[in-house]
C-alpha cells in the first residue's frame, strides 16, 4: 500500500504511522499509539532493571600464618557471601620472607578452594600477582 494512503487511514483512525523495519522491500509500518507504545517500552525497561541482580565482588584476605580455627570462619563468610550471589575474590598477602614460600601461599588457597567447593567454582587456579595469592570463585548456579 502507498504510505499516502497507509497515512490517510492513520489520521482517519487517530493514530499514528509508525515504521518498523525500514531497510526490508516494501518497508513495514504499523498503526499504533506512538505515545502509549513508548510508555509502555520504558516500563518494561524499569521492569527488567528491577527484576536484575547484579552480583559484587566481595573480597576475604588470608595471611601465611593463618590458624584453622580462622580459616573456618573466613570459610563461614564466604559461604554467606556465595549463597548471596556475590563474587568472593580470595587473596592472601606475603610479606618479607613469606614470598620465597609461594608454593605453600598456593596451597593455602587450594585448600580454602576445596573447603568451598560445594558453593562456589573458580574459572582460574589461584595466581600470584607481586605480592598477594589471588583467585575469584563464582557461585555455583541454583
Amino acid at each position: 500500500m502507498p504510505k499516502s494512503k497507509a497515512q490517510e487511514i492513520a489520521n482517519e483512525q487517530d493514530l499514528d504511522l509508525v515504521l518498523m523495519a525500514g531497510n526490508s522491500n516494501p518497508a513495514v509500518c504499523k498503526l499504533m499509539d506512538y505515545g502509549k507504545f513508548k510508555f509502555d517500552s520504558i516500563k518494561k525497561e524499569k521492569e527488567l532493571k528491577k527484576n536484575q541482580k547484579i552480583s559484587e565482588l566481595k573480597e576475604i584476605q588470608l595471611s601465611m600464618r593463618i590458624d584453622q580455627y580462622h580459616i573456618n570462619f573466613k570459610v563461614k563468610n564466604a559461604i554467606k557471601i556465595l549463597e548471596n550471589g556475590d563474587k568472593v575474590k580470595v587473596s592472601l598477602r606475603m610479606r618479607g620472607r613469606e614470598q620465597a614460600y609461594s608454593k605453600n601461599a598456593i596451597e593455602i588457597v587450594n585448600k580454602f578452594i576445596l573447603e568451598l567447593a560445594d558453593y562456589g567454582t573458580n574459572d582460574k587456579a589461584p595466581e600470584i600477582v607481586g605480592k598477594n595469592v589471588i583467585v575469584v570463585i563464582n557461585p555455583k548456579k541454583q
